[in-house]
């Protein structure tokens, strides 16, 4: 049966999180969830909590979604274990991936940060002109076996849970089953390499 995994950015919020949630929960599925820290606040960790009691993965996305390869090493390092301590206290569970904000990385990062970096395969949703229906097509035309897919449910993205209510649905007919970023290298056998940039659980992207 051929693996997905669904993966959001740039929450949480109560807005869009829980829709987002609400999709995965009546079709059975599961994602990974990538925080940016100051979004955290006592409102929004309910919405992470509830993610994981779904079976979703809470992973680091930084706290300040900045430029982070224009950083010191003391910041790269700061922005990520603030993050990453965020979300333990909240899940208990150190996170284990990073994706790098705007997908924009350097040495330094790769040499100050101790977590696996994902890209994934995105659809523009985080530009608000794109159509729910641009973006079902686009994550439905590229949909493959061992795919990371780059979401994003900042509180504004309406178009893009319209958009999981038909991805969803149709990525089950077509047999696929969802899993975390953690399940996939995982069930998939694959041991992650430090200082590279997976865009699914087979590829990396060789940036820088």
């Amino acid at each position: 049966m051929p693996m997905i995994a669904l993966t959001f950015d740039d929450g949480p919020n109560t807005v869009i999180t829980p829709r987002v949630l609400d999709i995965l929960e009546e079709n059975g599925a599961v994602g990974t969830f990538f925080l940016i820290a100051q979004n955290i606040n006592p409102e929004s960790a309910e919405m992470v909590r509830r993610a994981v009691s779904l079976g979703c993965d809470i992973e680091n996305h930084s706290v300040t979604h900045s430029f982070m390869d224009e950083m010191t090493p003391e910041t790269i390092r700061e922005e990520v274990k603030t993050c990453s301590e965020k979300i333990t206290a909240i899940t208990g569970r150190a996170p284990q991936f990073f994706r790098p904000p705007f997908i924009r990385v350097s040495r330094e990062m790769y040499d100050n940060i101790d977590l696996t970096f994902i890209c994934g395969a995105g659809c523009e949703d985080w530009v608000p002109e794109v159509t729910a229906e641009q973006r079902t097509e686009r994550v439905l035309a590229n949909a493959e076996d061992g795919q990371i897919v780059l979401l994003h449910d900042m509180e504004w993205n309406v178009n893009t849970v319209e958009a999981l209510k038909t991805i969803v649905p149709e990525l089950k007919r077509r047999g696929y089953r969802f899993v975390t970023c953690a399940q996939l290298f995982a069930e998939a056998g694959v041991t992650p390499v430090h200082g590279r940039l997976y865009s699914n659980v087979y590829q990396t992207v060789d940036k820088p």
